[in-house]
């Protein structure tokens, strides 16, 4: 079944790009109906219109690949080197300043648009279908509705203000017609909720067909992702943006709302709450880990918790796992470096989707505070030697020499990235990392290897087995658009944002996360080991707070890309050099200097994706993006 949606997924996006190539002097989106028999054919009986349902579900970003999600490697989270053949370039391109509106890249505006060309066909037909249960209708009904959403909210994350497309143009409608605005931002934002509020009462709570429906939209998904829009529509890009003052259509109409309001806030929060109550009634938690293994130790089984909250199949956090874009062989292999000694000629694991040094850094202590203020932390020495001690053998290699700033972490920290005298646990066995020239992870090739020296472990399954030859072992997992740790945040962001931290539920629904990876709570955490003990009691500091536990907790999970744009602090870290150990070394003395690897150019433009030029031309009322 899914092979089917996937084929047909693939056939209509080649499809639709030749239309939009050689018929865009007659229209500019491909909204118009074609193939009409076809499509009555498709919706005669229930089994051909199941069949269009899942070709509506195909055009989901494939958002747990590095080459489908730009918030893998178009940022700053993590770095490659252009030479890397085996991957895609195009996120790397972004990150360092080459995009155009020429050539975008990593660009969805046909694709998204074919996708809601086919949802709007499926509701206008689903009636036609004669055999079909009525349950099985409204549920069908719903799930499309979501995805009509999805695909219009996909848009206005890249592109800020879009095409609204409710309906599709009749077949006969003259090429003049199809040529469309776009909306304003919160005239979007507030048709997409609206969809997405319809959706939800149509939807399960949860799958019952647990073998065969896991992926497919449920009402905590709708919530959720409602929660996430107003949030993001609140935050500083969206809401309050001089940048955009005067970004207008062509007939005058105002494309944002410059103007602060501080009910979007108001909103989100309530829409976080509503989300989290449908979560927890649909038996949605943290996830703990929970495996017979009698010999893990307390630290060890917090660790587990943190990275198979990720790669657990189907966990109990999950809210959204995508079955149509796992995280699966490819993903885990570019994160995964050559653990076994033995099998050093093995070409498959890479481990070259690397961390980047101030990723190492935003990590806390193991006091629960930024490296920066914690008091009893020797910030300003992070860069220097140490050698490990029997105190740290759970998390480093004894006897072995490391830099400072590896000491005395959160189990965050080494849960979710590992370095040079690290260690990595994993169900066949606990294996060294010693990246240094000429040791076991060190660069063998022109490819495969960190060009920062730091790996990504929290995406990999600690199921990953590197077998003989040239080919690995490994369970995929769905990777997790949405998990609970993730709206509790979105919750804290938005109630400190509309009350400020009077609300005791700010505090809380951080201290819950805070909880599950070891730490203290941050009213105790600040008090006692902080150079500023009273930064949690203001807004602005509990701000602050909030934004940087997001950042830890959802790191290498494609959510810094996104977070960074909506709170307008791109343009504040992009334009920082991207910097990493000296991986060519093998002393640690001339291992450990910082190596700059590109200086990042962020302008106000880089908001907001580029519409393609040809498209512009085609549509005189099509206003591009401020800037390109």
């Amino acid at each position: 079944m899914r092979h089917y949606y996937k084929q047909r997924f693939f056939l209509l996006v080649c499809f639709v790009a030749g239309m939009m190539t050689l018929s865009s002097c007659e229209k500019f989106i491909d909204v118009v109906p074609d193939n009409v028999p076809t499509i009555d054919n498709a919706f005669s009986i229930r089994t051909e219109a199941e069949k269009y349902l899942f070709t509506c579900y195909a055009y989901l970003p494939d958002e747990g690949q590095y080459g489908g999600n730009p918030a893998f490697g178009a940022g700053d989270e993590t770095w490659q080197d252009l030479s890397f053949h085996t991957i895609s370039t195009d996120p790397l391109q972004i990150a360092m300043g080459l995009q155009t509106a020429g050539s975008p890249l990593m660009e969805s505006w046909a694709t998204m648009y074919a996708g809601i060309r086919d949802c709007n066909i499926f509701l206008e037909n689903i009636d036609k279908v004669v055999d079909l249960e009525p349950y099985m209708k409204t549920r069908w009904i719903g799930e499309v509705i979501f995805l009509k959403a999805y695909y219009h909210w996909h848009l206005l994350k890249m592109y800020g203000p879009i095409h609204i497309v409710d309906k599709n143009l009749p077949t006969d409608v003259s090429a003049e017609a199809a040529k469309i605005s776009r909306v304003p931002v919160d005239s979007a934002v507030n048709y997409i909720t609206t969809l997405l509020d319809s959706a939800a009462k149509l939807l399960p709570p949860t799958i019952q067909a647990r073998t065969t429906e896991l992926g497919r939209i449920t009402a905590p998904i709708a919530l959720a992702v409602k929660a996430r829009v107003l949030v993001t529509a609140a935050s500083p890009l969206y809401n309050g943006n001089a940048d955009y003052t005067g970004f207008k259509n062509s007939d005058g109409t105002l494309l944002f709302n410059t103007t602060y309001d501080k009910q979007k806030w108001v909103k989100a929060t309530a829409a976080c709450k509503a989300a989290i109550e449908a979560c927890h009634a649909a038996g949605i938690q943290l996830y703990k880990f929970d495996d017979n293994i009698t010999n893990l130790t307390d630290y060890m089984k917090i660790e587990m918790s943190i990275r198979n909250s990720v790669c657990e199949k189907w966990n109990e956090e999950l809210i959204w796992g995508s079955s149509n874009s796992p995280s699966d062989h490819y993903m885990q292999r570019l994160a995964c470096p050559r653990l076994d000694p033995s099998r050093i000629g093995n070409q498959d694991p890479m481990g070259q989707l690397a961390p980047t040094l101030k990723i190492a850094e935003q990590f806390y202590t193991k006091n629960g505070v930024p490296i920066e203020e914690d008091k009893d932390y020797d910030y300003a020495n992070r860069y220097a030697l140490r050698t490990v001690s029997a105190a740290e053998s759970e998390k480093m290699q004894v006897g072995y020499e490391t830099a400072l700033l590896h000491f005395d972490r959160e189990p965050r920290f080494y849960a979710d990235i590992a370095f040079d005298g690290a260690k990595w646990f994993m169900q066949n066995g606990t294996w060294n990392i010693q990246a240094r020239w000429g040791q076991v992870q060190a660069q063998k090739n022109v490819y495969g290897y960190s060009v920062t020296g730091y790996f990504t472990k929290k995406t990999v399954s600690w199921k990953f087995v590197i077998q003989d030859g040239q080919s690995s072992s490994t369970e995929t997992y769905p990777f997790p658009l949405f998990r609970l740790a993730d709206l509790y945040m979105l919750y804290a962001e938005a109630l400190n944002e509309a009350e400020g931290p009077s609300n005791p539920d700010v505090y809380k629904y951080v201290n819950l996360v805070r909880e599950r990876a070891g730490l203290k709570s941050v009213q105790d955490s600040w008090s006692q080991y902080s150079k500023n003990p009273s930064k949690y009691t203001t807004q602005d500091g509990m701000r602050a707070i909030i934004q940087q536990e997001r950042l830890i907790e959802l790191s290498c999970e494609a959510s810094r890309f996104w977070d960074l744009r909506r709170w307008k602090r791109a343009i504040e870290e992009q334009n920082k050099l991207v910097l990493g150990w000296d991986v060519s070394q093998s002393s640690p003395a001339g291992y450990y200097r910082t190596r700059p690897l590109w200086s990042q150019t962020f302008q106000v433009k880089d908001y907001l994706w580029p519409i393609r030029s040809s498209n512009i031309l085609v549509n005189p009322k099509l206003v591009q993006n401020p800037g390109w």
